[in-house]
């Protein structure tokens, strides 16, 4: 993991409001709950005391408490109240557990995966989805480490051969470029598969006017959006759950059709729509060897996988930032 990130990590909408939850993320088993409202709070889900899982317990005044011995813990995971000790008695220091600064936002439930007291109030997101778009979600989980799961949404080449019967339609299997460019950690990249009719492909550096073209971003570390048109984009991310497995969060945003009830069902026909697609890349991202994906792992790479080689890259330079390296 890269640490000192936001991570989109859960639907909000499965964060109840008056009790927590257990998932596994980043390999750690975490629970969440609502302290109060519009607040999210993450902690190990581990009892400091006895090692029971917290998230079997209940909300008492905004913490959660230990379903074994009542410990009643808050969000920054210090326990509050130990019940056999009295409310007489002071809690020392070390009754706690890792806490994690977490949020809700745009629709999902983000957790910054570094010290508590460093995480940055600004939550990166692509803003223009929040701008009168309405959304159909489909969520399932990928026996893969997230890069893998990333990394075929960056793959401009597979397009003919894993779609050929849905967006892969007509053959274009020559790549002129991509271009990749960055804005902070935020990647686009932009593309132009054409019918091989015999030419060499353009080279990115060869593509000028690279700006007209169809165009998808990656906003480090796990999120990502096809821009489809100016009403239509397709939006997910990628939630660590451990080194072999991913939860993958599928969104269709559109803002052509604004009636309630019309929407939802569009909304929902571009969710079918979608899961076709997203089962067609798990048939083969789910045989990719070794699971998860590196720097350097002794490929035979094409210019085509410019945006690939552009993450990879990228994370290894956040990665070594974070741990100071």
């Amino acid at each position: 993991m890269i640490k000192e990130q936001w991570y989109a990590i859960l639907d909000a909408r499965q964060l109840p409001v008056r009790r927590p939850i257990g998932v596994t993320r980043f390999g750690e088993k975490l629970v969440l709950w609502r302290p109060a409202a519009g607040q999210v709070a993450c902690i190990a889900d581990k009892c400091c005391h006895r090692g029971a899982a917290l998230c079997g317990g209940r909300l008492v005044g905004g913490r959660v408490q230990c379903p074994f011995h009542g410990f009643e813990y808050d969000p920054s995971g210090q326990v509050a109240f130990i019940p056999a000790n009295g409310r007489a008695s002071a809690v020392a220091g070390n009754y706690k557990v890792r806490g994690y600064t977490a949020r809700q936002a745009h629709g999902f439930i983000w957790v910054w995966y570094g010290a508590m007291e460093t995480a940055p109030a600004d939550i990166p997101f692509f803003e223009e989805l929040d701008e009168g778009f309405s959304y159909g979600q489909i969520h399932e989980n990928w026996a893969v480490h997230y890069t893998r799961a990333i990394e075929n949404q960056l793959d401009v080449v597979h397009l003919p051969f894993v779609h050929r019967t849905t967006i892969g339609r007509g053959n274009k299997a020559l790549v002129n470029g991509p271009v990749v460019t960055w804005q902070g950690d935020r990647m686009t990249y932009y593309v132009e598969n054409t019918v091989d009719v015999g030419a060499k492909p353009k080279k990115a550096s060869e593509m000028t006017d690279y700006l007209r073209l169809y165009s998808l971003q990656l906003q480090m570390p796990n999120i990502w959006q096809n821009r489809v048109s100016d009403k239509l984009r397709i939006m997910a991310a990628f939630a660590p759950v451990d080194d072999q497995n991913t939860m993958i969060y599928l969104r269709f945003y559109q803002r052509f059709v604004r009636v309630p009830v019309l929407r939802q069902l569009v909304n929902a026909l571009g969710d079918l729509a979608d899961r076709v697609v997203l089962h067609q890349d798990r048939r083969v991202v789910l045989t990719q060897r070794p699971v998860r994906s590196e720097l350097s792992m002794g490929e035979n790479l094409v210019p085509g996988d410019a945006p690939v080689i552009a993450f990879r890259t990228r994370r290894a330079a956040l990665q070594a930032k974070a741990d100071g390296r």
